[in-house]
């Protein structure tokens, strides 16, 4: 079981992985390949102390690199769902289950968008994982719906089971991998509802059914990720010591609100580690 899992390769979340490792705490920097927001593209940054126009990539290069060199462990893949257990937390990344004391929420501040009827149907035909719920859609009919190439992994593996998949484009990405059975559908989904006992689901076009729909998106919508979390609009509420409403769970940077700044970010970052440690010390 990891001491710690960091949600999200941002300044808050390599501030936090260098302060628990100097604890002596285990540390795993979870987050998609590639991703670290929109401070990748900045060109210039001014207000960062010690370190005078620099860019965002070239920032979060010498976090990353300061915080490996630590011990931090860096793993790359998208967390579909983090569960409490009671003595811990049970974390979904990809088709990987992992565990860990306490989590610390630092996504940044990009959030998903549901689409209308999505959150109603979850549990009822549409999945976030195919390797959890693949085996319900042996022979069946089913939808993909991707923003990323991770969709077409996941198709690859669905078209082993189902007996009809369709393929739909959220937002372009290669799908030159794409396997034989699947058929791409060029309509832009709407919304979901039900039909009876059927799901339905409403493009630009047209309204199908389906027996199954499977959604990758590069982030979860906070409500899908972790069940009961509070939020204020976008933003994870937190009080001084980056403790949200769950017990054990933690938020820095962004997620929590303005200023959207480096400095902030790193700040927060720094004071989830130690409440994060002071957590574990006092719970085991």
């Amino acid at each position: 079981m990891t001491d710690i899992i960091i949600v999200g390769k941002g300044p808050a979340g390599w501030s936090c992985a260098m302060t628990a490792r100097m604890r002596g705490l285990s540390v795993q920097v979870i987050a998609p390949q590639g991703d670290a927001g929109q401070l990748k593209l900045a060109e210039r940054i001014d207000n960062y102390p010690g370190m005078p126009q620099v860019s965002g990539a070239e920032i979060l290069k010498r976090f990353r690199e300061q915080a490996i060199a630590l011990g931090t462990e860096e793993r790359n893949g998208l967390i579909r769902q983090i569960m409490p257990t009671g003595n811990g937390f049970m974390v979904l990344v990809e088709n990987d289950v992992l565990e860990s004391k306490t989590i610390v929420l630092a996504m940044g501040a990009a959030r998903q968008k549901l689409l209308p009827g999505e959150e109603e149907q979850v549990g009822r035909g549409v999945s976030y994982c195919a390797t959890c719920d693949g085996m319900f859609y042996r022979g069946k009919r089913i939808a993909v719906l991707s923003s990323t190439e991770q969709g077409v992994e996941e198709a690859t593996f669905l078209a082993s089971l189902v007996g009809e998949l369709d393929y739909y484009s959220l937002k372009k990405h290669d799908i030159t991998k794409l396997p034989e059975l699947a058929k791409v559908i060029d309509e832009k989904p709407k919304g979901f509802g039900r039909d009876g006992q059927d799901l339905t689901m409403t493009t630009d076009q047209s309204t199908k059914k389906y027996d199954g729909v499977f959604v990758f998106r590069a982030g979860m919508p906070l409500g899908m990720l972790l069940n009961d979390l509070q939020t204020e609009g976008s933003y994870i509420p937190v009080d001084r010591m980056m403790n949200t409403n769950i017990p054990g769970v933690f938020a820095a940077g962004d997620c929590t609100g303005k200023p959207l700044q480096v400095p902030k970010a790193v700040g927060e970052g720094n004071v989830a580690a130690i409440a994060a440690a002071e957590y574990i010390a006092k719970h085991g």
